[in-house]
Parts: C-alpha cells; structure tokens; sequence
C-alpha cells in the first residue's frame, strides 16, 4: 500500500468540513396537477435554499411500495389514492425503512390524525399553499441533514491539502510526530498531533481504542481480550485502560 509522507512542522492543523448530499424526493399523488405544483414548490424551494434534489413521481401508492429498497430521504404522499391509498402505503414503508420523512398531502383532516402510526412528520391540507408547504418542507429538511451529512477532514499532504471522506477513514494511527491515516484507497500521512484528530472525531464515530490509535467504528468486526478486529483483515491492539470506553462508544455507535 502506497504512503504519502509529509514533513513539515508548520503544516496547517487538519479540520472538519461537512457536506450535503442529494437530498432525494418521491411524490406519490394521482392527481397530475397536484404532482405537477408540488414539484413547483420543490424546484423554488431549492433555488432560495441553493440545495439539491432528485425528484420522483408516481401515481399510485401501489408503484412505491413494489420493490421499495429505502432510496428516499422524503415521501410527500397523496392519502386517497386509487389502489393502494397513502396510508396502507405508509404502513408497509415503515416496515421497511425507519428513517425517511412522510407527509401526507391530504384534502380533509380526518386523516391527518393516524399519521402519528406511522412517526409522519406533518400534513398539508390541499389546495396546497407554497407558505405551509416551505415551513413543514424545512422541518424535513433538518432532519434529513441530521442523518445525511458527510464529514470530511481537510489535511496537509505534500505542501497541498486534500479533502478526505472520513467514512473512507478505517483507522488513524500516531507514528512519532506525524499521524498516518488509513483509508480504504491508500495512506495518508500528515503532521500530528493524534489528540487533534481525536477531539474532531470523536463526535463523527471514532473512538482512540489505544494511545496510538483511534478506530472507525463502522470497521470494527470483533473486540477479543487485548485486540480490536476490523474488516480487511486488520487487528490492533486495546488497552486495558481504554477498552471500558472503548466499548460504550462501540455499543452507543450500534444502536
């Protein structure tokens, strides 16, 4: 595996910086005209927020629920569809992913209650207004950054800085003055100290499982006795005095 190596005592501090991805959106409405403004309301969303969106459209509860695989981060779903309605939809997406974000557009209110079965962040009665639709769009907004975010480290490599995905990142290991970065394409060494490294990540699932080394935690295969396993094959060492943390950030990072 290639190293790059640096030497330089007056290098730039390595630092965070977090990136938005494509925030993707289905439309579930069989009214074309109501899937049409919807989509009006997105792309205008999207011009004053300068945030990017892929846009999917069906017309029927039925078409997102047949091979569904949790490709969405936000369903704006039409309740009174003609074979399968928004809620029944809603229930079988549950099932099936946790995470993304219902709302239910809806021309009564009676519906609107049994929402709260299927954790839907809110509903918009129609006519749809642009005003209600950008303030509940907002609150989906947040929390699909929440979970969506990537982190990335600049460093110094080579008298240049680079940018590196930290999900890339398995493990950080603390060579003399210089810290080697460990990623899946190759390693990164940079000026140290560790201790930098781990007052950044620590937050962003890492942990220091010994003075000389902080793990990814998504890497982490096996924890046995004085070792640490991670996938590739690769094992380091634990030490009795940071194992007991350690193993709270490993268990917090699964659930």
């Amino acid at each position: 595996m290639e190293i790059i190596a640096l030497f330089l005592p007056l290098a730039p501090l390595p630092d965070l910086l977090y990136v938005a991805t494509m925030i993707n959106v289905c439309i579930v409405e069989d009214e074309i005209s109501q899937s049409d403004l919807l989509t009006e309301y997105i792309n205008k969303y999207a011009a004053r927020t300068k945030q990017q969106f892929n846009i999917t459209c069906f017309s029927d509860g039925i078409d997102l629920v047949d091979e569904y695989k949790s490709q969405f981060d936000i369903i704006l779903l039409d309740i009174q569809m003609k074979h399968l309605d928004g809620m029944t939809a809603a229930e079988k997406i549950r099932k099936l992913d946790e995470d993304v974000v219902i709302i239910f557009i809806t021309s009564t209110v009676q519906y609107a209650v049994q929402g709260y079965a299927v954790d839907a962040l809110g509903y918009v009665l129609k006519p749809v207004p642009y005003l209600q639709f950008e303030q509940l769009f907002d609150k989906a907004i947040t929390r699909v950054k929440a979970k969506q975010q990537k982190v990335f480290i600049k460093v110094t490599v080579e008298e240049r800085q680079i940018k590196l995905d930290c999900e890339s990142i398995s493990y950080i290991e603390s060579q003399r003055n210089n810290v080697i970065l460990h990623c899946t394409d190759r390693d990164y060494v940079t000026a140290g100290p560790l201790k930098r490294f781990e007052e950044m990540l620590g937050s962003h699932g890492f942990s220091k499982c010994h003075n000389a080394y902080i793990v990814n935690l998504s890497y982490v295969e096996a924890v046995q006795k004085e070792e640490v396993f991670l996938s590739g094959g690769i094992t380091l060492p634990i030490s009795r005095a940071r194992k007991k943390e350690f193993m709270v950030a490993l268990t917090e990072d699964i659930l």
